[in-house]
């Protein structure tokens, strides 16, 4: 296979973009790790009494992640976010207003490799949320384990991401006075495993946790189908009972989160690497499920809503697909 090189002459705003994105693939995949070390090297270094103080602040801050967070409107507005949406670029759009005197749910779909949709809708004010849905606040759940890192805890929590444990979000849903969205990515890591051009799976069917938690708090569920998400990157063949996906499914249930081999193009040639293709995100935001609340649904409430959900799900993708690219034949597969 011929590599094929980015050509030298490319505007100055285009390489902003692109490095933007890598900036933003290293927090996601590195940073972490990074965090990590530094805290390791602050106590055999000798400043382990700065590694000392912070177990002491983590220890009082332990719960912040599931009780909202600590957002910062400032990180949220950086530039550099602006390039990162215009790389792709990702466009957030609305079907109907949101009334801020309620609390929302917002189920993510699909997830995608790295939730590039979700993190710039709903971390970042690049989409201009804020103005499409005035007086609502966004919360992206996503793993308790990112909470457990040093430093890096800090950082995304700055984003408007928050844990993804039960107690989170309902925090978030049980809040008074409404004005608030809990964003959950439905499909989870299990999802990202099937993460491919042209992937139009997702795994719903089995999960209603969601469901329940909306009925609990009385939050109304609004359904948000991300157009292109899954055309990022290629993925590594791994269907179903294969061995990659049995080790992949393992690794899952030990660490709790999914490891996709994934890959598209490199920085400085488009052939192979961890950056994404510069394909469009539509995310589109559905119309509101009312949902009156009930501190204790049957499970015959549950299987309802789960099935209204479904099917407005369903409407949503079918009513926007040929504007966004798909063909007519092509339906969504619930697993």
């Amino acid at each position: 296979m011929k590599m094929e090189f980015a050509p030298i002459n490319i505007p100055f705003k285009r390489r902003i973009q692109t490095f933007a994105v890598l900036q933003w693939i290293f927090t996601f995949l590195f940073l972490g790790q990074c965090c990590l070390a530094v805290f390791v090297f602050l106590i055999f270094a000798g400043y382990w009494y700065i590694a000392a103080v912070y177990i002491i602040w983590l220890y009082l801050d332990w719960d912040t992640p599931n009780q909202g967070g600590r957002r910062s409107e400032w990180i949220r507005s950086w530039t550099i976010w602006n390039y990162f949406c215009d790389y792709f670029p990702i466009h957030l759009k609305k079907t109907t207003a949101l009334d801020p005197k309620y609390n929302y749910l917002f189920g993510f779909h699909p997830h995608g490799v790295l939730v590039a949709g979700g993190f710039a809708n709903f971390c970042t004010e690049s989409t201009n949320f804020r103005k499409l849905f005035p007086n609502l606040t966004p919360y992206l759940c996503v793993l308790p384990f990112w909470f457990k890192i040093p430093f890096y805890r800090e950082y995304i929590m700055c984003g408007g991401l928050v844990s993804s444990v039960k107690s989170s979000a309902s925090h978030i849903l049980s809040r008074n006075g409404g004005g608030n969205v809990a964003v959950i990515v439905i499909g989870g890591a299990e999802e990202s495993l099937d993460a491919r051009p042209g992937a139009l799976t997702l795994r719903i069917l089995n999960r209603k946790g969601f469901i329940k938690l909306a009925i609990k708090c009385g939050a109304h569920l609004v359904p948000v189908f991300s157009f292109g998400e899954n055309e990022l990157f290629n993925q590594m063949n791994n269907p179903k009972g294969s061995s990659l996906r049995t080790i992949q499914e393992r690794l899952q249930k030990i660490m709790g989160f999914a490891l996709p081999l994934f890959h598209a193009r490199g920085v400085f040639q488009y052939n192979f690497g961890l950056l994404p293709y510069r394909k469009p995100i539509y995310t589109i935001v559905g119309k509101p499920i009312i949902v009156p609340q009930n501190q204790s649904p049957s499970n015959q409430e549950i299987e309802a809503l789960h099935a209204i959900y479904i099917k407005a799900l369903n409407e949503l993708f079918e009513k926007h697909k040929a504007q966004y690219g798909i063909s007519e034949t092509d339906h969504l597969l619930f697993n």
